[in-house]
């Protein structure tokens, strides 16, 4: 028999929502899709000049297992620069994406039964690795009145003496929200007074529209940095995700515990693309704010037409490229007969009927949604907001 915590992991929605529009797409169907969690743009040239660069040069085999000096060093300047955070190098681990950073922060902290507190909607993958690593994942429900953002409140009602860590993602994927200072001096307080780690994933930070702003959680004192492990990558800012380069910053006795299980499950992250991440971090940084520019254009126009279509609402993203939206109210409608238990079913009716992929919430913990992503084209956006439309007015 296969492994039980294996057979236990779902796949992840957002990926087969993604796969099944594209397989339309190959078989010639126009599918506006609205699933992917990725920019749309090429990734700018000067990073791509600096990998081309690296395979001509023979930069092509085994770096040290936690990634190279160099890259080391421009993340430990970034962190000090962009975050206020003091690092040096032994504290970095380079790795194969944000998303094997996780996985490495979980091997590195988890016993069989620790708890993992993660607010409710998450991103799919928080609970699965931590269940894939013998942990308990332990939703903390959260108000759209609050929006989604977790509250001492709600911390106390689900935390007991198993809790290990804190899970928490600012800017939010999926909800697009940002956890204010005071907001985050209360998780930081709650989790020294119990000695909980806390793993920020900030993956998202360059991605901030309005007057909002991302602050790490690791800033505020030495106490809080020594409990929390700093996710963040090269995959959102840069239009980097098939490069795969992400890292993570920690104590140092974290940091040597995950660079250990990196040199025996990966052995280092690609050469090639760490070169291309150090020239997209030592590098021009206009690239990331005219994509942002386009994110933020493209945001504002979604969420005034949501606003617009009956039984459809969201809350406007502080962040990210998501937009999540409540179809709460199209539960107990039908659509030519077939009635609408969830958001699984609202999806793969508008798939069918509309040819529009979006992603129900159910894997984030939050059935009656669904998640938009604004990182696609304006002219796909039009076409699918339309369509949308049409599929709603349809509803009995």
């Amino acid at each position: 028999m296969l492994s039980k915590k294996a057979l236990g992991i779902n796949p992840s929605p957002t990926m087969a929502i993604d796969s099944k529009a594209k397989e339309m797409k190959s078989q010639g169907i126009d599918v506006i899709g609205f699933g992917a969690g990725e920019p749309d743009f090429d990734t700018p040239v000067h990073i791509r000049e600096a990998a081309i660069k690296a395979i001509n040069e023979g930069h092509t085999r085994y770096t040290p297992a936690a990634g190279t000096p160099e890259l080391k060093e421009a993340i430990v300047s970034k962190l000090k620069d962009e975050n206020g955070l003091d690092y040096n190098p032994a504290q970095i681990i380079v790795s194969n994406g944000a998303k094997h950073s996780l996985s490495n922060i979980f091997t590195a902290l988890l016993n069989p039964g620790d708890e993992v507190m993660i607010p409710v909607p998450y991103w799919v993958t928080y609970p699965e690795l931590v269940s894939l690593n013998g942990g308990v994942p332990v939703p903390i429900e959260t108000s759209e009145d609050n929006q989604f953002k977790a509250t001492l409140a709600d911390m106390e009602k689900v935390y007991t003496n198993k809790c290990k860590a804190f899970v928490l993602n600012s800017p939010c994927n999926p909800t697009g929200q940002i956890y204010n200072k005071e907001e985050l001096k209360t998780i930081a307080d709650f989790c020294c007074e119990r000695n909980i780690y806390i793993v920020s994933d900030e993956i998202y930070e360059h991605l901030i529209y309005g007057s909002h702003k991302q602050l790490s959680i690791a800033s505020f004192n030495e106490e809080t940095r020594n409990l929390t492990i700093v996710v963040n990558g090269a995959s959102k800012s840069y239009a980097m995700t098939g490069w795969r380069i992400g890292y993570s910053a920690s104590a140092p006795d974290i940091a040597t515990v995950m660079a250990s299980i990196q040199s025996h499950t990966a052995s280092n992250p690609n050469s090639i693309a760490q070169k291309a991440a150090l020239a997209a971090i030592k590098g021009p940084q206009d690239c990331v704010e005219e994509m942002r520019i386009a994110f933020d254009e493209r945001r504002r126009y979604m969420y005034e037409q949501i606003k617009a279509v009956p039984f459809l609402s969201a809350l406007e993203p502080q962040g990210t490229f998501y937009m999540f939206v409540s179809a709460a109210e199209t539960i107990g409608k039908s659509f030519k007969g077939q009635k609408i238990f969830g958001s699984d079913d609202f999806a793969n009716l508008l798939l069918e009927s509309r040819k529009v992929a979006v992603v129900p919430g159910t894997g984030f913990g939050a059935p009656d949604y669904i998640r938009l992503s604004f990182a696609t084209s304006m002219e796909n956006i039009v076409e699918g907001l339309k369509r949308i439309e049409a599929f709603i007015g349809d509803l009995e």
